[in-house]
This record gives C-alpha cells, sequence and structure tokens, in this order.
C-alpha cells in the first residue's frame, strides 16, 4: 500500500482528502513511554488499560475549565462523538468533553457543530455522530453505497425504492425553500407513533442525509434542520478530491487505532460500524504496511492491534464520570477485557430487570473504574437527583466516596444546577449521603 507524504495548506492543518493527523504530544511526556520505544510484543492487561486511557484523554484529572483548543484537542484525539436523543443528564454529545477536559461552554460545541465556521459535521459515523470535518471526504463511499441503499435500514432501503419520485420532489423542495425539518416539508405527511414513527418526508429527508445529498444545518431543540450538504459545508471538503474505498476505510481505521491505542480488530471496525468484509482487509494491509502492529494482550482472545505512536503512561490519575455514550464504553465487550466490568445501559430494560438504574454513569478513578452512578438532571428544581451508588467489589470506600462527592459538585455546576440531592438510601448510596 502506498503511503502519502502530508500535504499541509496554509492553516498548518492537513488537507480533509489526506490522512488524518496524529495526536499532539502529551504535555506531561516525562510519565509516558516515547512513542518510538512503545514496541511490545506482548501487553499486560494493565499496561493496556493505561494506553488506552491516555489514547482517549484521560491520562489525568481535568485542567479545570475549558476553551475551543481543548475541544479541538480532543476530536483531534477521538475523531467524532456520539449523538443521542436521550436528555436524562445532558445530551450524549456533550459529556465527552466534560469528562476529559473540565467544565466548558457548551455553546463552543453547537458553534462547531453549526457555527458558520463549522469544524464538525453529522453523519452515521459510529451510529449517529459528530465528526471531524476532515474525515467527510473519508465517509463518501459510505454515502455512494446507501444512495444505492446498500448499508442502511431495509425499511428506509425498501421506501427509497418504492417511493424515490417522493425523494426527488422532497430534494426539490429543499433546494428551493432553504433549510427545513421534515414537518416543514409541503407534503411531508404524519409520523405514525412515538419513536421510530417517521413521517414519509422524514423518511425521504433521513435516505437523503445518508445519501450525502442533504445535512444538517442546525437543530431545533433536537429537530434536525437539513440544508444541501453544499449550502452547509465548506467547498473545500464537499469538492474535495474522491479517495478510493480501500483508502478511505484504512484512514478510518487508523482514527480508531488512534483513539483506542491497542484494540482487537471487533473493536476497530466497531468505531466507524466499518464490516467485516471492510475491517479485516484493511487492517492485514496496515499491519503489513507497519501502520498497525499485532500485540497480544493478557486476558484478551486473539491478536490485538497496537498503534506504533501510542504512548504507555507510567501511571493514569484521572477522575470522571462517563457516559453511556462515551467512545471509551462503545464496544461493551472492550469495557469488560479493559476494566473487568460488565456494564449495560438499562434504559430500554423494564423497570423490574434493572440491576443498576435508569442511566447510569461508570466512575473513572485513576486507571479504574471504581464506581457506577444512576443519575439524572432535575432542571426544574436546578438539582442533580443521585438515584443509586454501586462501588465495584475492588473499590475503596475511603478513596472512592469523597472523589464522588466533588466529581458530583463538579457535574452540577457545569450543568448549572444547584443542590446535589441523594435519593437513595442503600449501601455505596447511604455513604456518599454522609
Amino acid at each position: 500500500m502506498p503511503r502519502r507524504r502530508r500535504r499541509r495548506g496554509r492553516s498548518g492543518s492537513i488537507r480533509p482528502h489526506e490522512a488524518p493527523r496524529r495526536v499532539p504530544p502529551a504535555e506531561d511526556g516525562a510519565d509516558a513511554a516515547e512513542p518510538g520505544r512503545l514496541k511490545p510484543e506482548r501487553l499486560t492487561g494493565g499496561q493496556a488499560r493505561r494506553i488506552a486511557l491516555a489514547a482517549q484523554g484521560f491520562r489525568r484529572d481535568r485542567p479545570g475549565r475549558s476553551g475551543a483548543r481543548h475541544l479541538e484537542r480532543m476530536f483531534e484525539r477521538l475523531g467524532l462523538v456520539q449523538i443521542d436523543s436521550v436528555n436524562v443528564l445532558a445530551r450524549a454529545h456533550y459529556v465527552p468533553f466534560y469528562s476529559r477536559s473540565g467544565a466548558y461552554d457548551a455553546a463552543l460545541l453547537d458553534r462547531a457543530a453549526y457555527g458558520k465556521r463549522r469544524a464538525l459535521f453529522e453523519y452515521w459515523g459510529h451510529e449517529a455522530s459528530l465528526l471531524r470535518l476532515d474525515l467527510y471526504p473519508l465517509m463518501r463511499w459510505r454515502m455512494e453505497r446507501a444512495a444505492r441503499s446498500e448499508g442502511i435500514y431495509g425499511g428506509l432501503a425498501r421506501f427509497a425504492v418504492e417511493r424515490r419520485p417522493f425523494i426527488d420532489a422532497v430534494l426539490r423542495e429543499v433546494e428551493v425553500r432553504g433549510a427545513l425539518t421534515a414537518r416543514e416539508l409541503a407534503e411531508g405527511g404524519r409520523g405514525r407513533g412515538a419513536w421510530w414513527g417517521w413521517s414519509d418526508g422524514k423518511r425521504a429527508l433521513e435516505w437523503l442525509f445518508w445519501s450525502g445529498r442533504v445535512t444538517t444545518a442546525s437543530r431545533r431543540g433536537f429537530e434536525r434542520v437539513y440544508d444541501l450538504t453544499e449550502r452547509v459545508l465548506p467547498d473545500r471538503v464537499v469538492s474535495a478530491p474522491p479517495v478510493a474505498v480501500a483508502d478511505a476505510q484504512r484512514a478510518l481505521i487508523m482514527v480508531a487505532a488512534r483513539a483506542l491505542g491497542v484494540a482487537t480488530e471487533r473493536d476497530l471496525r466497531d468505531y466507524f460500524r466499518l464490516a467485516p468484509a471492510d475491517a479485516r482487509p484493511r487492517i492485514a494491509e496496515l499491519v503489513d504496511a507497519g501502520q498497525l502492529r499485532s500485540v497480544a494482550v493478557e486476558g484478551w482472545d486473539g491478536l490485538a492491534y497496537l498503534d506504533p505512536a501510542a504512548r504507555l503512561p507510567r501511571k493514569v490519575a484521572a477522575r470522571a464520570l462517563v457516559s453511556p455514550f462515551d467512545p471509551l464504553l462503545w464496544e461493551r465487550s472492550r469495557t469488560e477485557r479493559l476494566f473487568g466490568v460488565r456494564y449495560r445501559i438499562e434504559i430500554y430494560t423494564p423497570v423490574h430487570k434493572r440491576e443498576f438504574g435508569y442511566y447510569v454513569l461508570p466512575f473513572l478513578l485513576g486507571d479504574r473504574l471504581v464506581a457506577r452512578l444512576d443519575l439524572k438532571a432535575d432542571r426544574v428544581a436546578r438539582r442533580l437527583l443521585v438515584h443509586a451508588v454501586h462501588l465495584e467489589p475492588w473499590s475503596s470506600p475511603d478513596e472512592a466516596i469523597p472523589a464522588l462527592r466533588e466529581e458530583l459538585r463538579s457535574l452540577a455546576d457545569w450543568l448549572g444546577l444547584g443542590d446535589v440531592v441523594v435519593t437513595g438510601c442503600l449501601g455505596a448510596a447511604a455513604l456518599l449521603a454522609k
């Protein structure tokens, strides 16, 4: 596989259709091995965990209030964050930055995603996601497949075949009228039921979104406002030269590898939801080219793959509540391998079957997940509600509880809430309430 020379534009950033940027060196290099010296053939479970946390940006406690440069660095590191409609605590895409960098003005992320000088775009990356703008050309192959109704929901694929004239009419309406929501279509129809009971107009717009003809211009609340892609995204991105499918897939796998540090094949392909038939040959090619290295990790089945630029800190001193939709937790089997924690989100689980609660966030302290908290933001009464606290078996209450108190106070302040109220009365919740 030929290697491309990195060409930089006048701003110093890599042109959108080229390989993604590497994460800038960590500021505290004294506690990390140099990338060129990290050449093991075998890693312990603890080493793999510290590599993964460092790659994800969890090397130390947060700096306090963060700004636009911190946000940019997070997206340089992660590539994308997931969007989700659940707003029990905060929208899914806002929390990962807080978990890594501390309190920040959420308007920074809104401007990066939907402002005039946007640096992000919405698309199907890892589920619905906000992606770095320079990744847009790398997603074109997915858009082209979607235009052939490949790789999309079966019902939407059938709709595109059966209702193509209607979809074309919806596209013409967007062209003429400009940015609009599904409800603002002249003949959009009505939705059927809740959740995924989309109207025909919504289905048409979502098919156009999948295929890249329209994109998200803005959001009203959580409702997507659609417009033609060329009217929303910069011309340098929309008009970038085509990227061959195999090249784009290799580049996406390398984004995943740099964000994960060390990963199995399944971890790498799950990051951008790549099919096994797409990911496996690309991973093999990257290994052959020396851009990924095969390693064995203690306790992991099969081979893992190491980013040669990954860092291995001697210590991780993180403290963070982690969203169920955080990239650290996307692949649940990976969470179990790294942390020994079987984690599932239980919002779709019947109440009587829930084990830990409705909206449960793991608590990262140092390099371990030490607790799980069922949280809710009561915005009317301005309270952060702690419904349940479950310490992991290896946790020390003397360490975990004081750190949790600090973390909950910090989270409440960031969310603009006043009191932290522990509603649970059993076990660790009782300790926290003292």
